[in-house]
């Protein structure tokens, strides 16, 4: 039994370690440039190692996703715990705006693959059905700012969701051209009036202006 838990542990070791070299070989090379030998050698893996993990590029790339779709998930969670309405919804896109100032090579990549990916049924459904957590995760934490400020959605929140995500995606290509494109602080303003949410920021300075 120790011995089965020990393999299993440092088969899940080699798991992250492969994880992690991919992801710094995809960044690096793009999907299309990017090759499961290239991620052997920078694991410091034989490719025998890299295949008896992951079967494909592609099944690697979307284990990576999911690890991501994960990741943001629960700090949308977080970052919103407190704050409902349009207020939350700020502090989500502000989020979301330093995730990408961060970390604009996975944005781009992702766009990549999207692009990848609906030239081939199969590998376009794969990608759908994680993209569906994607919505459903974010629907729901959506749908707590309404509930927490007593708002009716003006809209389905899962619509609301895709068009967040398809503003995100439009930001990221708009971005590549220009790096000065669409200002987060632009995309605060826009967005949750885009949504039929409170203008936060209209309703901050009439409480602090002066009264005669």
């Amino acid at each position: 039994m120790a011995e089965r838990l020990r393999r299993a542990e440092q088969v899940e070791r080699n798991r992250d370690v492969v994880l992690t070299a991919a992801r710094h070989v995809f960044l690096s090379r793009g999907y299309t440039g990017a090759t499961l030998e290239a991620v052997a050698s920078e694991a410091g893996f034989s490719t025998g190692v890299v295949y008896s993990q992951f079967g494909s590029k592609a099944d690697l790339f979307l284990a990576l996703l999911e690890r991501r779709i994960d990741e943001r998930a629960e700090q949308n969670e977080r970052v919103t715990a407190e704050m409902p309405g349009a207020e939350g919804l700020r502090e989500l896109m502000r989020a979301a705006g330093r995730d990408s100032a961060a970390d604009q090579g996975w944005a781009r990549l992702l766009v990549e693959f999207r692009m990848v990916a609906a030239r081939d049924p199969h590998l376009n459904a794969r990608y759908a059905a994680l993209h569906r957590q994607t919505r459903e995760r974010l629907a729901s934490v959506l749908r707590r700012l309404h509930d927490g400020a007593s708002l009716v959605p003006v809209l389905p929140v899962e619509s609301m969701a895709e068009f967040i995500l398809a503003v995100g995606v439009g930001t990221t290509v708009e971005r590549a051209v220009d790096s000065a494109a669409l200002a987060d602080e632009d995309l605060l303003v826009i967005l949750p009036r885009a949504l039929g949410l409170p203008d936060v920021e209209r309703a901050a300075r009439a409480a602090s202006a002066p009264t005669n």
